[in-house]
């Protein structure tokens, strides 16, 4: 699918005038619930989760049959600084792993039956230095949140978008603090596992990015200046996802970075969207907080790809699987009470 913009001006028009739920889907699941042969609110969010979905999807008994999974990878220049604790060359290794099916996400995608497909971008032209100077031109912006809008497969009944890029949760720091505030140690954690040196570097590199914007209230802006392709493409797919109103699942501490781009320049803009999971990266917590996310697990996961959001497609399945399957106290024949 080709996106529907090719310039700035034509993004930020998709952040205007949003689809809506199905306000007859969203009431007609909450009476069935109403219904179900359970105690009222016995299974938690799990209702919520469920009337949740039927209105997006605007079918008051709905299935989850045709999940995608889209991994996007970008490389970073800011890694020549040493934020990270493996080199730039293993983005293009673990793109040859997801394509060969070995890494965690292949295997949660086959588990929960999703399709998953995997978008590298330009990995031999790194994004800038973003200490020194913008991550990405307004061109390479829009072409990566284009692409990552066109990987959306509008037959797709839920979205998650994964990542794959060293250097990208210090370019996920930067952002955060750009747009949220506080210091750079609030924000950035070890990442891959970095050392204190490392951190030291991390912490570093975050202070001055962010210390060069001073002032840019623009959440687009700053993802150009201190984001990087994949992150750019994942919110083109978030964004794609609400158009399209296919249901997301936010994976982790980089996927909601983007997240929180969208979540700034258009409030409201994800409310098709729910947390899958709270990740060890000391900051993704503060950051489901500042958009209002609640997770659905917390299993203490920093391996991004994805893999914490694909795991919760398990729950949304359960949750549609009690709604749309279960039987009413009348079709059972039991006392409502």
């Amino acid at each position: 699918m080709t996106a529907p913009f090719s310039d700035l001006a034509g993004l930020r028009a998709r952040l205007c005038d949003l689809p809506q739920p199905d306000a007859v889907a969203t009431g007609d699941a909450r009476s069935r619930n109403a219904q179900l042969t359970k105690p009222a609110g016995a299974l938690g969010r799990l209702e919520d989760l469920a009337i949740w979905y039927a209105g997006w999807r605007g079918d008051a008994r709905p299935r989850l049959i045709r999940p995608q999974v889209t991994v996007f990878a970008g490389n970073h220049g800011v890694v020549t600084r040493g934020v990270s604790a493996f080199p730039a060359a293993v983005t293009a290794q673990m793109v040859g792993n997801f394509d060969a099916g070995g890494a965690a996400v292949n295997q949660l995608a086959e588990a929960f039956g999703a399709t998953m497909t995997v978008h590298p971008i330009e990995l031999d032209r790194p994004t800038a230095d973003f200490v020194e100077t913008p991550a990405m031109s307004e061109a390479d912006l829009v072409a990566a949140m284009a692409l990552g809008w066109a990987a959306v497969n509008p037959e797709a009944d839920l979205l998650v978008a994964g990542e794959m890029g060293i250097g990208n949760t210090c370019s996920a720091s930067a952002i955060a603090m750009a747009l949220e505030g506080g210091a750079a140690l609030d924000w950035t954690g070890r990442g891959t596992g970095v050392d204190d040196p490392g951190l030291a570097r991390k912490v570093d590199a975050v202070t001055r990015g962010v210390a060069r914007i001073e002032g840019e209230a623009d959440p687009i802006e700053v993802l150009r200046q201190l984001g990087g392709r994949e992150i750019a493409a994942m919110a083109g797919a978030i964004l794609a996802a609400r158009h399209h109103r296919i249901p997301v699942i936010l994976d982790g501490f980089i996927c909601c970075a983007a997240a929180l781009v969208l979540h700034r320049a258009a409030p409201g803009v994800l409310d098709h969207a729910v947390a899958g999971h709270q990740s060890a990266e000391s900051a993704h917590a503060r950051l489901l907080e500042a958009m209002g996310k609640a997770p659905l697990l917390s299993l203490g996961l920093r391996l991004g790809e994805g893999s914490g959001a694909v795991l919760a497609i398990g729950v949304l399945k359960g949750a549609l699987a009690c709604h749309s399957g279960m039987a009413s106290f009348a079709e059972a024949g039991v006392s409502d009470g």
